[in-house]
């Protein structure tokens, strides 16, 4: 074997303060990480159609004349409600499962669809997607992506008890040509 014309260099050999200081070091780097981290990611977010206006809070039902004959001691009570932009103007719209509150039986519904000007304190009934008369109940109702989600139970023929609906429907309503259009959303099926 050749020995080498340099000596040992003294960094080959490791003592404890090498390990110490390398230890040091990591635990600096590790610390140092957890304190520095970086900002939080963000994407490029499409502007709104009406950016720099403060966004339009949706419609209360409160004091909305409601479109029903409840009778002169019975008031109309709202047993659902969704809210959302339904006709893409950039203001949302509520719609509202209403019902007589009578103290017996399971009054009809209506669902209606209310709007509120910008700037006036009080909303409006634009438009009835289900009509009382109909007998019907509403079980869910949502707004998803500008469309009217609900199913409805309902009656096969006036000789089907009021308690016990035998008919089930799931419907969508999707404002097109200035007017709400009624479907049936896929995969729906009646009971």
């Amino acid at each position: 074997m050749q020995q080498s014309a340099v000596p040992e260099l003294a960094h080959t050999h490791t003592r404890p303060i090498h390990w110490v200081a390398t230890a040091t070091a990591l635990a600096g780097v590790v610390a140092l990480s957890s304190i520095l981290q970086p900002r939080p990611a963000t994407a490029a977010q499409p502007t709104p159609p009406h950016a720099g206006t403060t966004p339009a809070t949706a419609p209360a039902t409160t004091g909305v004349d409601f479109p029903l004959d409840c009778g002169p001691k019975v008031k109309p009570l709202v047993m659902k409600k969704a809210s959302g932009d339904l006709d893409g103007d950039g203001r949302p719209e509520t719609v509202a499962a209403v019902h007589c509150d009578a103290p017996m039986g399971t009054p009809p519904d209506g669902v209606y669809v209310l709007t509120q000007a910008a700037g006036s304190t009080h909303a409006r009934v634009v438009a009835t997607l289900v009509d009382p008369k109909d007998r019907t109940n509403i079980t869910t109702l949502t707004v998803t992506d500008g469309a009217v989600l609900a199913t409805l139970l309902g009656y096969s023929s006036a000789d089907v008890p009021s308690c016990c609906p035998d008919l089930k429907d799931s419907v969508k309503w999707q404002w097109k040509d200035d007017m709400f259009i009624r479907t049936t959303p896929a995969g729906a099926h009646s009971v």
